[in-house]
């Protein structure tokens, strides 16, 4: 027995001298904090273990185009896209624009023939991205609207109530009870008009029919107007002429459809619309 405890002693002893090597050759590590790990003061923090792996700063210039609008070079403000080519503008620039244009500033595209309005759509997401880029750049805005409507002397409009979401079966019951509005023209478009295809010259066959003849356009459109809708969704040749008649008359180009619904009276008015008849013809040969 005794010879057994000398043999365990003796290695135990060698044992514990090699242990003593080994803890020597370990690394202090620090005791686990969530918060240190996190915000990368810890040293097992990701971040600091691995540095190749730290997320790249860019700086603000890259996101210029995605961030600026086109026409007054300015971070979006009240950000407005078209929904024809999805092009977004500051809605105060993109409706300046269509003052005096139809088409898009940066495609060129005729976003609507008449009322470009109606094809435009506010960006909420991309404003509240912008938003989040720019710092200071809401509050700014604020304040200077706040500016505005107190020099002028008006009241500052209220925020929009967010109405908190009830049970689905409130909203149906809302829904059955109150119907949506119909859609309603706005009162530019005051003219309804009708146009019958009365035939093409000989030699003339390239053509699609006109699917819809019914159209409701502004009294301050001209023939030329008309011409051209034809032209566009027939698909007419340059060397095709278009000729309108109203009753008895050959419209020429820069007559207003009000001006000829007043000269022809109801002669002209087929159950409230004003029907054109129009033709193909080549133009004549001098």
């Amino acid at each position: 027995m005794s010879v057994g405890r000398r043999s365990h002693e003796g290695a135990a002893n060698v044992s514990g001298s090699d242990s003593d090597d080994e803890v020597r050759a370990l690394p202090v590590l620090c005791p686990f904090d969530p918060v240190h790990f996190i915000n990368g003061s810890s040293p097992l923090c990701p971040r600091v273990l691995f540095p190749r792996f730290r997320q790249p700063k860019l700086p603000l210039a890259q996101f210029y185009p995605y961030i600026r609008c086109a026409l007054c070079c300015g971070f979006f403000i009240d950000a407005t896209t078209i929904t024809e080519c999805l092009h977004t503008f500051c809605k105060s620039c993109i409706v300046k624009h269509f003052f005096y244009s139809n088409r898009c500033p940066t495609c060129s595209i005729v976003v609507h023939e008449t009322q470009p309005l109606y094809n435009i759509r506010p960006d909420r997401q991309l404003q509240d991205i912008v938003y989040k880029m720019v710092p200071f750049l809401e509050e700014l805005e604020r304040e200077q609207m706040c500016r505005f409507y107190k020099e002028r002397g008006f009241a500052l409009p209220k925020p929009v109530p967010v109405s908190p979401q009830g049970p689905v079966v409130l909203k149906r019951q809302r829904k059955e009870s109150f119907p949506r509005a119909v859609f309603t023209l706005p009162p530019e478009l005051n003219i309804f008009l009708l146009l019958e295809f009365v035939g093409a010259e000989n030699g003339i066959s390239d053509f699609k029919p006109l699917e819809r003849p019914y159209i409701c356009v502004s009294g301050e459109a001209t023939i030329r107007h008309v011409e051209l809708f034809i032209r566009r969704k027939m698909e007419l040749s340059p060397m095709c002429q278009v000729d309108l008649v109203c009753g008895d008359h050959l419209l020429d180009h820069h007559q207003s459809l009000k001006d000829i619904k007043t000269f022809v009276g109801k002669e002209a008015l087929q159950d409230g619309l004003l029907v054109l008849h129009f033709g193909l013809v080549l133009p004549s040969q001098s």
